[in-house]
């Protein structure tokens, strides 16, 4: 999804999106997005948007390692979000 003009309100939107059904993921995801999302390069941004387009299930077996993918981009993205929380969820 790209980034529209008004880039605060896209962050908002990205940050909204980043609330889910369970605390753990709420804390990670929202945790990544306040301090890593900024500076992250944009295949890591894009797979970021991908992940939030998931359900809840998809992204906690992804974390897990349960669900397996093909997009580097997206595997990259939840080594760093592992790494960013010290656990799995």
């Amino acid at each position: 999804m790209p980034a529209p003009a008004d880039e605060g309100a896209y962050l908002r939107q990205l940050r909204w999106r980043c609330r889910r059904g369970m605390r753990e993921l709420d804390v990670l995801l929202m945790g990544f997005m306040d301090t890593r999302y900024p500076s992250a390069e944009p295949a890591i941004k894009r797979a970021f948007e991908h992940l939030l387009t998931l359900q809840d299930p998809e992204i906690q077996a992804l974390l897990a390692g349960r669900l397996v993918t093909d997009d580097s981009d997206l595997d990259e993205l939840v080594q760093r979000l592992l790494d960013h929380s010290g656990t799995e969820v």
